[in-house]
């Protein structure tokens, strides 16, 4: 492609509303424009590159026998019924209504619509295992739309799911599954982390995340050198060891704390610490109130709090459900005496505290010296909090966790029979019996892979592209394109590698060399052949890569800059 001839609207500023790193280049970089928010125009290098990713997808994809499909984006109501979602997903899920008033959603995921595909036409153990798969947008109503691509209200996603006669024939897929994101990760020249993860509404046994390791990212993963790893949500703390304390139980006190609700402020106002507090979280699940505990210093970990619950909703109640329940207003909640008879669930961490505070659950007032067991009980206990710095491994149990940040490129899943039996998806086995088809599912998000490409590889000039994703491999600068020498060399080596099918850009703009160069580098295109009079009456062209920005350029003859180009080119690929 002739830049002249070429839509690449380059910008020297990105707009303000554009909230990191990856957003700004791909504006300046002219790969999207922002339409509304959380809604973005794919702009010809962004589709170029975008499509360089589904086809690493699709090639691995293949290779493990899946089968392309193509699934309507427009979702009855009805298929989502079945399964119970439609009344439960929530505010994220696109709906609306045709002109015969009948009810559809924009699927933002589309389990009811592969599920319903199968159970049509697979009727027989013979015709499993079997694995669907399809590229196409998927809505999701985003409360706050941010981070460019990233978590935007319209993507692409990868989405497939297999189909099998039972648990074991399912979890041999998983693995292959694996096996191939882990291949897509290195294609795509990805430093990365599998940890397990969180099912969410998706549902299941168990899933993997697939995280591109970056400092921007919006997720938290904990890891061990031992071969661990889990998101935030689900990475699991140790349950303390019961050992007798030292310490003697004290008969309870009421303290009168005025307008001191916070546990810091009336830690520091009793002159305590966080780690002897009792922290009494009133939560709401699936309509019923519930008193949650945790150690002061902890977090409630609502992902999974939602696992041990079971429950579709989950969220924090009212302060004017929280005095129904307490007979106080919020801050001073405890586990001692409340209003109205609740389940109380408790983390691991309140069995070893003695002589504990809490809310008394009277306005103003907190009472000391509260013993689990003794003053009140709880009805499970569980692992319910976000682990943190100093947190053990729950796997080796000797090794502290470690963090990094992350942004999650694909998500795998165990589903089980969650949406066979809901929807009544099933096969003969070989006896002639109905069974229930198990399932798997395997999502990832592609136009999100460039955004977190971008954000793991990038440098002050711009974006730094892999190979295998570069909407160019190679950019050719003529110094000047009205000397005729140059423009002929230029427009020979461009010819060649056109020939060759390597994907090649000519910036035949009367532009200066420096701006040429700024655009090649914002761009990201990883190779750039320079023509000179300098070098050109030497017979010689210039070349750099970009991944060696700091190194110096090469000086490669012309008849060999070509070959040279395409042996660069290969050795990349091979090492990404």
């Amino acid at each position: 492609m002739y830049f002249s001839k070429a839509f690449i609207p380059t910008l020297k500023e990105a707009p303000s509303d554009m909230d990191n790193v990856s957003a700004k280049l791909m504006v300046r970089s002219g790969m999207i424009r922002k339409l509304a928010s959380g809604f973005f125009e794919l702009l010809p290098t962004g589709l170029k590159t975008l499509e360089n990713v589904i086809e690493i997808i699709r090639e691995e994809m293949n290779e493990i026998d899946g089968q392309e499909v193509r699934l309507p984006l427009l979702l009855p109501k009805d298929l989502w019924l079945e399964t119970g979602r439609w009344n439960v997903y929530g505010k994220e899920l696109f709906r609306l209504k045709d002109r015969k008033d009948t009810e559809f959603c924009l699927a933002p995921t589309h389990e009811e619509g592969i599920t319903n595909m199968v159970r049509n036409d697979v009727k027989s153990y013979r015709q499993l295992p079997l694995m669907l798969y399809q590229f196409g947008m998927k809505f999701r109503d985003e409360m706050r739309p941010r981070f460019g691509v990233m978590r935007a209200r319209e993507f692409m996603m990868k989405d497939a799911y297999s189909f099998h006669v039972d648990e074991t024939d399912m979890e041999k897929y998983y693995k292959r599954v694996y096996e191939a994101y882990e291949k897509i990760c290195k294609r795509c020249g990805f430093k990365y982390r599998v940890v397990e993860a969180s099912s969410g509404a998706i549902g299941g046994s168990f899933s993997h995340e697939f995280m591109v390791l970056a400092e921007t990212g919006e997720e938290e993963i904990a890891w061990c050198n031992c071969g661990y790893g889990a998101n935030s949500e689900k990475a699991e703390c140790v349950r303390p060891e019961k050992t007798p304390s030292s310490e003697q139980m004290l008969n309870i006190e009421e303290v009168l704390t005025p307008n001191i609700g916070s546990v810091e402020d009336v830690a520091k106002f009793l002159s305590s610490t966080k780690e002897k507090f009792v922290k009494t979280m009133i939560y709401i699940a699936d309509g019923h109130p519930l008193a949650v505990l945790v150690r002061g210093d902890h977090d409630v970990n609502e992902s999974k709090l939602q696992t041990l619950l079971g429950c579709n909703e989950l969220e924090l109640a009212t302060p004017a459900v929280i005095e129904e329940v307490t007979g106080a207003k919020v801050g001073f909640a405890g586990p001692v005496n409340f209003k109205k008879q609740i389940k109380i669930v408790a983390d691991y961490a309140v069995e070893n505290i003695v002589n504990a505070v809490v809310g008394a659950n009277k306005d103003d007032k907190h009472i000391k010296n509260v013993n689990i067991n003794r003053d009140f009980k709880a009805d499970v206990i569980a692992d319910l909090r976000t682990v943190g710095k100093g947190d053990i491994c729950s796997r080796c149990k000797k090794e502290k966790l470690q963090f990094s940040r992350g942004i999650e490129m694909g998500h795998i899943f165990k589903l089980g029979t969650k949406y066979s039996k809901s929807m009544n998806a099933t096969y003969l086995d070989d006896q002639g019996k109905d069974n229930f088809i198990v399932m798997g599912c395997y999502g990832i998000g592609v136009t999100r892979i460039l955004a977190a490409t971008i954000e793991q590889s990038y440098d002050e000039n711009g974006i730094i592209w892999p190979v295998s994703l570069a909407p160019y491999k190679v950019s050719i600068v003529p110094v000047d394109f009205k000397n005729e020498e140059i423009k002929k060399v230029a427009e020979e080596i461009y010819k060649q590698l056109k020939k060759d099918k390597i994907e090649v850009l000519l910036d035949d703009r009367d532009e200066r060399v420096g701006i040429k160069f700024k655009d090649a580098d914002l761009m990201g295109i990883p190779f750039r052949i320079t023509i000179g009079e300098k070098h050109l009456k030497d017979g010689n062209t210039e070349f750099k890569a970009r991944k060696d920005d700091k190194s110096k350029a090469e000086i490669i003859k012309v008849e060999q800059i070509v070959e040279y180009v395409k042996s660069k080119i290969q050795e990349s690929l091979k090492h990404e």
